[in-house]
């Protein structure tokens, strides 16, 4: 039933916002779930749908995240194909034992679009979709070629534009005349270099110039590039930023050039809730998985990489539950888009589906589950803390 669904997302990869055809597959398959109200294009957002099932009765409200878009020139090399499928089927999979057990509560399935450096989810957070629904928590999960874990985790991230203005000369005839626009930008970008060497584990400076200047024989009067800051936490994040930005106002101050720099795009950290974490590793090996204990599960499941579902774990309980699928090549590479087609991938999805599915029922049955969740997640937001 989901297989077709898979594929045909799979098969018709789609970049950010783009989605339509994942959007009117995913959409026109729930329409005929019975109980499901679906609404299409929610929020203003026309690749986001919001897909919801009410008890009717007062409880809990879990909700589940699909993802669909697919990346530039390599496809579902990340597998959001599986994502969606996974999602969908644990978000259908707890409707129906509402259904059947006569539980109180409402399961709520999102369909995120644009993870892959659009932010959909941050936009659906910003537009109220989630505490219009009142959701309690919120779960997800994602494809790799890495060990299964309940307790993902990812780096915060901030990517910017950088552009220096300065005047143009002859830079034969009379160059002391020119302010040079690309020295400003070398400057910052050798300064970064040598920030380097005193940054902490897990903090990542990445760039690139995208306007170097018009000729050889000209000062350049504009130079201009895109950079992004990653960080195992959004606290770590504001400090190596700071940093970082201090290096391109040098290079400003030694030319003379003035700087603009201009914010693109965001992600917090993944940061994982141990109680949702628990209850979905125990539902995981009882399913035949190996996540391993807690202390070694949060150490295998950290990743550099970086996703909008980190702006969800900064809002409610969340979890990214990581599933492992055979590949020799790991995420964004063209051979992890054929490991996202198989059978084997399939099949772990729904797996993984049927884990998050029982996490969600948990939570509906148990309101000290719930409260102790919750709990976790103030204190997360209250004492986080911060080495530098």
């Amino acid at each position: 039933m989901l297989r077709p669904i898979s594929l045909k997302i799979h098969d018709n990869p789609e970049l950010n916002f783009e989605e339509f055809i994942a959007h009117e597959t995913l959409t026109k398959f729930l329409k005929t779930r019975k109980g499901w109200k679906i609404t299409p294009s929610a929020y203003g957002l026309k690749t986001a749908f919001i897909a919801v099932y009410d008890s009717g009765k007062e409880g809990s409200v879990v909700s589940y995240n699909a993802v669909y878009d697919a990346m530039k020139g390599i496809g579902h090399s990340s597998g959001h194909n599986l994502i969606a499928i996974c999602s969908v089927a644990a978000a259908l999979a707890a409707g129906a034992a509402m259904t059947k057990y006569c539980l109180p509560g409402k399961v709520i399935l999102f369909g995120t679009p644009a993870e892959e450096g659009g932010g959909g989810k941050i936009k659906l957070l910003d537009a109220g979709a989630y505490s219009d629904y009142k959701v309690d928590i919120n779960l997800i999960s994602h494809a790799g070629n890495v060990l299964d874990t309940a307790l993902s985790t990812s780096n915060a991230y901030e990517s910017f534009k950088v552009e220096y203005f300065g005047k143009e000369a002859h830079a034969a005839a009379n160059p002391w005349t020119g302010i040079n626009a690309l020295d400003g930008l070398i400057t910052a970008y050798n300064a970064l270099s040598v920030l380097r060497q005193q940054t902490m584990p897990g903090d990542v400076i990445q760039g690139h110039i995208t306007d170097g200047g018009a000729a050889p024989n000209i000062i350049h009067a504009y130079a201009a590039g895109i950079f992004v800051v990653r960080a195992k936490s959004k606290k770590r994040l504001a400090v190596l930023k700071k940093k970082v930005d201090k290096c391109f106002v040098a290079g400003a101050e030694a030319t003379g050039a003035s700087l603009k720099m201009t914010p693109v795009m965001g992600y917090d950290d993944i940061v994982p809730n141990r109680v949702l974490g628990k209850l979905c590793r125990k539902a995981f090996n009882d399913l035949g998985g190996d996540i391993m204990p807690p202390e070694l599960d949060i150490i295998y499941g950290a990743t550099q990489a970086s996703s909008d579902e980190g702006n969800v774990s900064y809002a409610m309980p969340s979890i990214s539950l990581g599933f492992k699928i055979e590949s020799e090549e790991g995420l964004h590479n063209p051979g992890f888009v054929k490991a996202a087609r198989t059978i084997e991938a399939h099949r772990a999805a729904l797996r993984a589906a049927q884990a998050l599915a029982v996490t969600g029922l948990e939570i509906l049955t148990d309101e000290e589950l719930l409260k102790a969740a919750k709990r976790e997640f103030d204190e997360m937001l209250e004492n986080e803390s911060l080495e530098v």
